[in-house]
């Protein structure tokens, strides 16, 4: 594998990796009168909550109750912070305010500038292959970016959909600033359509990713396909310790197409899907469970299948993105060209969805945190399916309650 870290440099990062779980973990049973619960990832039942970007506060109060947000919230666009986007797909904020958008058919990685909204080419990604619902998709920086400066990327090429990373060189010429990309997981299958393509590091440090079943149906409840799941892998690209099924990048199965992954302020996972003609689906997934595609849309009556905590019409949603703030899980929808909000209380709605921005901006794609109660949210207009207009694509920053 040629412009990946050299492996003295990856040993290095490894061994630090480990020495800051061992610490964390000692830490944490400390803080928690040495629990005989055992460890694992965010979400799991009965597992230790590792430490991470999603932390929260270890006041008593808060570690034994969970505030409800109001039944209703509200969404201001504050801002656009950039036009001319052509077929955005993933976002990857940086730490100085300037976002990094990959386009779906033009295989690039664009840096907007955060306040002046100026766009920047990095560069393109070689071997992504774009067709129907496939090409460069999401995009996430590594946990050691600071020192790394690794850019995480899921795309379709000619035989499968696979994820990658690159070094980000900021001191080279635009256009010429992505390294040569080091495969670090392949063989997830391809299509025209259900792609999945959703990645994001967790609070553990591990890298999830959402895929689809690419019209195969019969891959969504094969354990042993990468179709139809959600995955978890170190970030060389391993199956993740902790992961339910022996040797097994699986995480959760029984999905159709997963395109948003976000986890609450309690590192609790919640991944969105489209459904097929009935419902689509907003989920709270722990590890090990099937959550019913082929055989169940929505919610289910037969045993075994994990309901989602929302659902929807297709016309009302088909989601991609989503992301967590202010007590919310909010959803960005494609063919409902709407953005939603779902309150909660655990993981469970405590309210009826609520939505915001109805066929105002057409297509919304992407919805990430931007910090407090901001977000940022990517229209797509330009994907094929959408009505361009002028400036279409952009990026919004709202303010949500």
């Amino acid at each position: 594998m040629t412009g990946g870290t050299p492996p003295r440099r990856r040993d290095e990062i490894v061994q630090r990796r480990a020495v800051t779980a061992v610490l964390a973990a000692a830490a944490l049973l400390l803080t928690a009168g040495c629990s005989s619960d055992g460890g694992g990832p965010p979400g799991a039942e009965g597992g230790a909550s590792p430490t991470g970007t999603a932390a929260t506060s270890s006041s008593s109060t808060e570690r034994n109750a969970e505030e409800t947000p109001p039944a209703k919230g509200s969404v201001k666009v504050v801002r656009t912070v950039t036009t001319g986007l052509s077929s955005p797909w993933g976002l990857a904020p940086l730490a100085d305010g300037d976002l990094l958008v990959s386009s779906r058919d033009e295989a690039t990685i664009t840096r907007v500038d955060g306040k002046t909204g100026e766009k920047t080419e990095v560069g393109e990604v070689p071997g992504v292959s774009p067709s129907g619902e496939g090409g460069l998709l999401g995009i996430a920086l590594s946990p050691e970016y600071a020192s790394d400066r690794m850019i995480y990327a899921y795309f379709t090429s000619a035989s499968d959909n696979r994820i990658v990373r690159m070094v980000y060189d900021e001191g080279k010429p635009a256009g010429e600033q992505l390294g040569a990309p080091d495969t670090v997981f392949r063989g997830i299958p391809k299509g025209e359509i259900h792609n999945g393509g959703r990645i994001a590091f967790g609070p553990d440090g591990m890298l999830y990713a959402g895929t689809g079943e690419s019209g195969d149906t019969g891959l969504s409840q094969d354990k042993e396909s990468l179709g139809g799941k959600i995955l978890r892998l170190t970030p060389e690209g391993e199956p993740a310790p902790g992961n339910p099924f022996p040797d097994s990048a699986v995480y959760s199965y029984g999905h159709r197409n997963v395109q948003g992954l976000a986890w609450d302020g309690r590192q609790r996972l919640f991944a969105s899907e489209f459904g097929q003609n009935t419902w689509d689906e907003l989920n709270a997934i722990e590890p090990g469970d099937n959550y019913g595609w082929p055989e169940a849309e929505g919610e289910s009556d037969a045993g075994g299948f994990h309901d989602p905590v929302a659902q929807w019409s297709t016309d009302e949603a088909s989601p991609s993105g989503i992301a967590y703030a202010e007590g919310s899980v909010w959803m960005a929808g494609l063919r409902g060209e709407r953005l939603w909000r779902v309150p909660l209380k655990g993981t469970k709605a405590s309210a009826d969805p609520q939505a915001f921005l109805e066929g105002e901006y057409g297509r919304l794609r992407t919805v990430a945190a931007a910090g407090g109660d901001k977000l940022w949210l990517v229209t797509s207009d330009t994907d094929g399916r959408g009505d361009p207009k002028e400036g279409d694509d952009r990026i919004l920053e709202l303010e949500v309650s």
